[in-house]
Order: C-alpha cells, then sequence, then structure tokens
C-alpha cells in the first residue's frame, strides 16, 4: 500500500522550516513565499503553508499584488479564509506604517522626492482614485495628514471648504495636495489641473500656502511644484 504523502511543514527537518531558520538566521533571509507561510501557520489538504504561500504570491503577482487585493478577495482563496485574510493585510499595513514612521512628527519636507517618499506606499497600488492633505507648519515640518475624497477625482467632490477647514483644525500653515493614478500614469488631466487652480485659489484667502500638488503613479509621480505649475499663491 502506497504511503499516505504529508503535508505538514512540522514533518520537514529543523533546518528547512520556515519558522526555525527565521529564528536561527533571521527574516532577512527568508524568501517572500516562507515569510508570508509563517503568517498562513498552515495549509490545506494538498498543500503546505508554504506551498499555499507561492500559489498565492504567483497569483497574485507577489507581495504588491497581494496588497492591491482586499480581504475579502484573499479570504476566497481556498485555504485562507476570514482569519488569514486579516493577518495577511494586517503584516502589509504594519509594514507601511513602519516605513512612515521613520518620519517623525515635525520632521521637515523638504522636497517632492520626499513628499512622495512618505506617501507613496499608501497609493501607489490603488485601484480607486485617492485624495490626500498633507499638513505642514509654516517651516514645512511634518503635522499630519488625511485622506478626504475617495473615487473618481472631478471638481464637484473636491471641497475647498473641506481642505480649508481640515488644515486649520491641524494648525496647518502649509499644505501639499497628493492623489493616485490607478492607471499608473502621473501625467496630470485638464482636470487635475483645474482642481489644482481652485485649491489654491480659495487658501490664498486664509493664509495656507499650498505648496504642491503631487500625483502618484506606479513607481514614479508628477509634482506640479517641480513642472512649474502651481498658481502663484503671491497673487492677488
Amino acid at each position: 500500500m502506497k504511503a499516505e504523502r504529508t503535508y505538514r511543514i512540522s514533518d520537514w527537518p529543523e533546518d528547512e522550516r520556515p519558522r526555525e531558520r527565521l529564528l536561527k538566521y533571521g527574516a532577512d533571509t527568508l524568501a517572500d513565499a516562507e515569510l508570508l507561510a509563517i503568517l498562513l501557520r498552515t495549509g490545506n489538504r494538498e498543500s503546505t503553508a508554504v506551498d499555499l504561500a507561492r500559489q498565492l504570491l504567483r497569483r497574485a503577482g507577489g507581495l504588491r499584488g497581494l496588497d492591491r487585493q482586499s480581504p475579502a478577495d484573499l479570504a476566497e482563496e481556498r485555504g485562507i479564509g476570514p482569519a488569514k485574510a486579516a493577518l495577511i493585510k494586517a503584516a502589509l499595513e504594519i509594514g507601511k506604517r513602519i516605513v512612515q514612521q521613520s518620519w517623525n512628527s515635525r520632521d521637515r519636507i523638504r522636497s517632492s522626492e520626499e513628499a512622495y517618499r512618505y506617501i507613496h506606499l499608501r497609493l501607489r497600488d490603488l485601484s480607486r482614485e485617492e485624495f490626500r492633505v498633507l499638513f505642514l507648519t509654516g517651516r514645512n515640518e511634518l503635522i499630519g495628514e488625511k485622506v478626504l475624497f475617495t473615487g473618481s477625482l472631478h471638481q464637484s467632490v473636491v471641497s475647498p471648504r473641506e481642505i480649508i477647514l481640515h488644515s486649520l483644525q491641524n494648525t496647518a500653515a502649509s499644505i501639499i495636495l497628493f492623489h493616485n493614478h490607478p492607471s499608473g500614469d502621473p501625467s496630470p488631466s485638464a482636470e487635475d489641473r483645474l482642481i489644482t487652480q481652485k485649491i489654491c485659489t480659495a487658501c490664498r484667502y486664509c493664509d495656507i500656502s499650498v505648496l504642491d500638488h503631487i500625483i502618484v503613479g506606479k513607481d514614479t509621480y508628477f509634482s506640479f511644484a517641480d513642472q512649474g505649475l502651481m498658481p502663484d499663491s503671491s497673487a492677488d
């Protein structure tokens, strides 16, 4: 009689088990699938946790692909379910927060590149447009950020009043506008230019300086300030 195949990582030699290797050699020595397998803990009847992790990464196109999927989408995968989907999304979110927490409160934003590096993990892989505002002091020190709009960006949903209100609540002297293009191309549309003009004009009368409007694409960005497209905030 043919022996039944085992799909348990606990049956592997100790030096091949992801968790034991992480503890002995460090997390940076593990492949993406092995790190994901530690979160999954178990596989299913046909696959170990490592096999299941490889399948997930292959179908999603890597860790960034997993990040783009909703918890509900992940939970539909055989062997995942809501609990494991929640673990995956939580781990990805922790990674983003670690990056952002490297920017301490009152750190200065000195360029569009620094602003992009602060925000890009939040926006680059979204399947929908999202509009965020970064609040700064008069010395360009970071105060905080807020998501103000989600969905297709057009003038009727972008309210300068909301932007001004939140800027005043955060005692911000200046702001930077952000939104993403799910297509991956950060080139500004005519609508993007109109929205920028509208917000800058409104903020000018409240002594709030709009430093830049940055559009995030796939691993790249467009800066209105760098391209000389920001309306002159000193104009009457």
